[in-house]
């Protein structure tokens, strides 16, 4: 019982959170007589629905097993909701890019002060919610994959599958940034992949893509091992 109380702990506080960033949001607007920056208010949610898709792919997966198990079945609603899902996960971490500031004008009347802790908490609930949507993946692919294991984590499979989402999240953030892709965009893959090419070929892009790509996944890998790691592996003992 005391070991759970930890984990109970986690959805609370991200929870919490979430809605402390949206309510800066919301009172920038509100206190300072500005507009209300809708982007803010956009990426915060997109940043929750990837979580919201797992949840509802897990749900959903039950159902299919208790009511009516089949193995096409269960391949076409983990296929479908994993696919949703991993388009969607990007969006988790994108909240990461508002320590840009570029909501900011020169004659801003919304003092800086307020605007480093308005972003800095969009940031680290968008990183914490991409590590909890992998770390839920990772739970349920060990679950999958060796249900009756003692130490299901000590093979190294589902840490490499966590690594590859991870560094998939980071490339997702780089074409929503700098390529103005939208997950939703991949309904048009031609025009995609032709926007995406040209972008590629323009010179030093490649460069930029792979160093950009790298330091986002090592800063998201560490922040994986230092708080989501020791979580995982207390429950799982």
């Amino acid at each position: 019982m005391l070991g759970l109380e930890p984990i109970g702990l986690v959805p609370l506080g991200l929870a919490l959170l979430n809605l402390y960033a949206l309510v800066l949001v919301l009172a920038r607007a509100w206190v300072f007589r500005t507009r209300l920056y809708r982007p803010m208010v956009l990426n915060l949610a997109l940043s929750v629905a990837p979580v919201v898709v797992l949840v509802a792919t897990f749900v959903t997966l039950l159902v299919v097993v208790t009511v009516a198990p089949s193995r096409g079945t269960v391949f076409a609603v983990v296929g479908v909701g994993g696919l949703v899902w991993l388009l969607l996960l990007p969006n988790a971490a994108y909240l990461l890019t508002e320590l840009n500031f570029s909501h900011r004008r020169e004659d801003d009347p919304v003092p800086l002060w307020y605007d480093i802790v308005l972003v800095l908490t969009l940031a680290v609930s968008g990183v914490l919610n991409a590590l909890t949507n992998v770390v839920l993946a990772q739970l349920m692919y060990v679950a999958v994959v060796r249900p009756n294991a003692a130490a299901p984590f000590d093979a190294p499979d589902s840490w490499v599958m966590a690594g590859l989402t991870l560094l998939l999240v980071s490339f997702g953030i780089y074409l929503g940034r700098y390529v103005r892709f939208n997950s939703w965009d991949l309904l048009h893959p031609a025009s995609f992949v032709r926007k995406l090419v040209r972008h590629v070929r323009e010179p030093g892009r490649a460069r930029t893509i792979v160093a950009f790509c790298v330091m986002h996944t090592a800063l998201f890998a560490f922040l994986y091992l230092v708080v989501v790691a020791p979580v995982v592996l207390l429950v799982t003992q």
